[in-house]
């Protein structure tokens, strides 16, 4: 009889601490674990309107991050083996850094995280669900696409992004160095090549969501 109690206490235990997660993630509340790549640059050359296009882009990049940590945990969820579970875990924690940085960088640019992290969070979680239900190779091709599209997406950033914006730059660039690493890693470790038209339509929701969330 106490296996069968214990079972239910269990898995309620689980659906809240993950409950529990989601909300700190949809709301920005990250801890770093490596020092912030632009902790000691200088921040003072920026006119408003270059700080609130920097602020556009970093929101775009935070919701980025969100999403990873949504990813992360649902495939990590339901990965078939414990390398690919801790792989999952080791990305999802350097993930977390770069939602630290993002947020940091938000508030010193006096702006806000984008007020749709419940649905990013929401729809980035079914995704990477729906992507390891159909086995570690597929979801592991999943992480690589994705952070092929991310990397070129932060690759644009740091061409959009203020010269003088010094902080904002660092972070981005670290940031693209780990999501280069992070497709490698999942390449590795046996990712079979995604069909065409799941990475078109992958491209498209990124789409919607960087010019959604670089205003809202």
């Amino acid at each position: 009889m106490t296996p069968l109690s214990a079972s239910p206490k269990g898995s309620l235990d689980q659906l809240i601490g993950k409950f529990d997660r989601a909300l700190r993630v949809i709301s920005g509340q990250a801890i770093a674990r490596r020092a912030n790549p632009a902790h000691e640059l200088p921040d003072d050359n920026l006119s408003e309107q270059d700080k609130a296009h920097s602020a556009g882009l970093m929101r775009v990049n935070h919701v980025g991050e969100i999403c990873a940590q949504a990813l992360y945990d649902s495939q990590g969820a339901n990965a078939h083996t414990e390398d690919i579970r801790q792989q999952f875990q080791h990305s999802g924690i350097e993930e977390e850094d770069h939602l630290a940085w993002t947020a940091k960088r938000l508030q010193e640019l006096n702006s806000h995280i984008s007020l749709l992290n419940p649905l990013w969070y929401a729809g980035a979680y079914a995704c990477g669900t729906l992507a390891a239900k159909f086995g570690d190779a597929v979801s592991l091709g999943f992480v690589v696409e994705t952070e092929k599209q991310v990397e070129a997406h932060l690759a644009s950033h740091l061409e959009k992004l203020p010269a003088e914006d010094l902080k904002s730059r660092a972070i981005v660039e670290q940031m693209r160095l780990d999501e280069i690493a992070h497709g490698a890693a999942a390449q590795a470790l046996g990712a079979s090549a995604l069909p065409q038209p799941v990475q078109a339509g992958m491209k498209l929701m990124a789409k919607v969501m960087t010019t959604t969330a670089y205003y809202v």
